[in-house]
């Protein structure tokens, strides 16, 4: 397939090459043949222009001396008119004919260096973009996996009593299972999102939904000494989302929160997670007992890289949002309302009604 693409461009090469060899010897006997006064040697800028589009910037050169050549040979030959004036119009001609190979070439080089510039860009945009999906899944892919960690020493510790507890660590094992699902669900995820692939949005009960990622996560919160308070509004509509891109959001905020918590002494370590209506809208919350958001912080909350914690990639938030605005919903933060120190996640989302309406 190339050998016959090479043998395709070689026949149109040698074909235009033909055709302007003709229109060369055409305008040189046209200059010749007419008097000084006519500069038909002019034309042979047409030529370079087409050399310019066909052929290497040395062969352009080749062709602008070989049309220079020509014209001073044409004025030397024409047998008629004022010498005067020919010389003239040669010496135009041959500016023009000089000039439009100077400027022909600046703009081919100008043309190339752009196509290396945008060439170079493109590899760094793409390399830029796989150490982006790179870090954005290793930073969510680090929640289930710390998890699976958690579950695995609690399991080994119920094994190990004398007698061995089998029901603890049954429950164990299902956790790192679940967990381990979730992990994998999530990488299909992330890479879905790299490619733009549109969010896989399901009907589901929001509340359950919840249910589920505070049981992933409690083994991590009973490590932290954190209380949840969960206030989950009865007779909610299904949720309409991506339920794993969910489960991904409420992850992050869980685990944010706990992090916002650290220097809080532990009997003040609680979060707050409630779920309620509004409109044909539902709304998340997740709060915290930390030391609130700076207004630094509330400016550049969901910037990719950015992060108030000393260890903290900068990924989380940023990628809760895009799930968010992937998914037809918002999220955004606020200082509670109750005087309390801390932060307030809101997640919004749509209803299966609403669209189906």
């Amino acid at each position: 397939m190339k050998s016959e693409l090479r043998q395709d461009s070689h026949l149109r090469r040698t074909l235009v090459l033909l055709g302007m060899v003709a229109a060369m010897a055409a305008i040189f006997a046209l200059d010749t043949l007419t008097e000084y006064a006519v500069a038909a040697a002019v034309f042979h800028t047409a030529i370079i222009l087409v050399a310019l589009r066909w052929f290497s910037p040395r062969t352009v050169i080749v062709i602008t001396g070989i049309c220079i050549v020509l014209t001073l040979a044409s004025f030397a030959l024409t047998p008629a008119g004022a010498y005067r004036t020919g010389l003239i119009n040669t010496c135009i001609s041959i500016l023009a004919i000089a000039i439009t190979a100077y400027l022909g070439l600046k703009m081919v080089t100008a043309q190339n260096a752009a196509h290396a510039a945008r060439t170079q860009l493109l590899r760094m945009t793409q390399a830029t973009s796989v150490g982006q999906l790179t870090a954005s899944i290793a930073h969510e892919v680090n929640q289930p996996l710390a998890a699976i960690v958690t579950s695995g020493n609690a399991c080994q510790r119920w094994l190990a009593q004398q007698p061995p507890n089998l029901d603890k660590a049954g429950q164990a094992l299902g956790r790192i299972l679940a967990d381990a699902q979730r992990a994998s669900e999530v990488i299909v995820r992330m890479r879905g999102m790299a490619r733009g692939d549109a969010p896989h949005k399901q009907a589901f009960d929001l509340n359950e939904a919840v249910r589920e990622m505070l049981r992933l996560s409690q083994a991590e919160l009973d490590k932290r000494s954190v209380l949840v308070e969960a206030d989950l509004a009865s007779g909610l509509a299904p949720a309409f989302w991506d339920r794993v891109q969910f489960l991904q959001v409420l992850g992050n905020l869980l685990l944010n929160a706990m992090d916002a918590m650290q220097d809080v002494p532990p009997q003040r370590r609680r979060i707050g997670v409630a779920t309620q209506a509004l409109g044909q809208q539902l709304v998340l919350t997740v709060s915290d007992a930390g030391h609130g958001l700076s207004p630094s912080a509330q400016s550049h909350l969901f910037d990719a890289f950015w992060s108030t914690k000393s260890q903290g990639m900068g990924l989380g938030l940023n990628i809760c949002r895009h799930m968010a605005e992937a998914n037809g919903g918002r999220i955004w933060a606020t200082d509670r309302e109750d005087g309390a120190s801390g932060a307030v996640f809101h997640v919004t989302m749509a209803t299966a009604a609403r669209e189906r309406a």
